[in-house]
């Protein structure tokens, strides 16, 4: 975790560079299970870089996809019990969570895949064009905390190199 820390806190030293570039850093994650430094440093991170639009570079740690689903409708039923709380405290709700709904009013009180969307961690960035090292598009010989500028360069060119071959073949699929 220090090396991590260290890693983040060396990030946040050279924002200009982030900002120069458009990069926008968003850990993605339970980062309730990071130790309290590590997680500030995350994000301070973020909030350095909120601004900038330009590449997104999701950072996943404490991250599996039971998780993110879990916490996807978790967020989704919070959601819709605040806004059905709301409609019966204003009084417009007319007790809606007293009676007994139609099937019409049940199928438009239902969460629904879109809902569901809408709370995973991965809704912060578009698709990704590139994955590092989960791929086979590009996988260092490093680990993470040595992936300096060198490596991502070399990854971008690699992927550069293979992109007519990539869309050809995903057009074909």
């Amino acid at each position: 975790m220090d090396l991590m820390q260290l890693k983040i806190e060396g990030l946040i030293k050279e924002e200009s560079v982030a900002n120069h570039y458009g990069v926008r850093v968003h850990f993605i994650g339970n980062l309730k299970l990071l130790s309290e430094p590590v997680r500030l440093a995350a994000e301070r991170a973020m909030l350095a870089t909120a601004n900038n639009s330009m590449v997104v570079l999701s950072v996943c740690v404490a991250y599996t996809s039971t998780n993110e689903i879990v916490h996807a409708v978790q967020k989704s039923c919070e959601q819709k019990w605040e806004e059905i709380s709301i409609l019966d405290a204003s009084g417009s709700g007319y007790g809606l969570t007293e009676v007994v709904l139609s099937e019409k009013d049940e199928r438009e009180n239902l969460i629904n895949l879109i809902v569901i969307e809408k709370h995973m961690y991965m809704t912060v960035a578009p698709d990704p064009h590139i994955l590092i090292p989960y791929c086979s598009l590009y996988l260092p010989y490093v680990l993470w905390p040595e992936i300096g500028f060198g490596h991502f360069l070399w990854a971008i060119l690699n992927f550069q190199r293979n992109h007519f071959y990539l869309e050809k073949r995903r057009k074909q699929l």
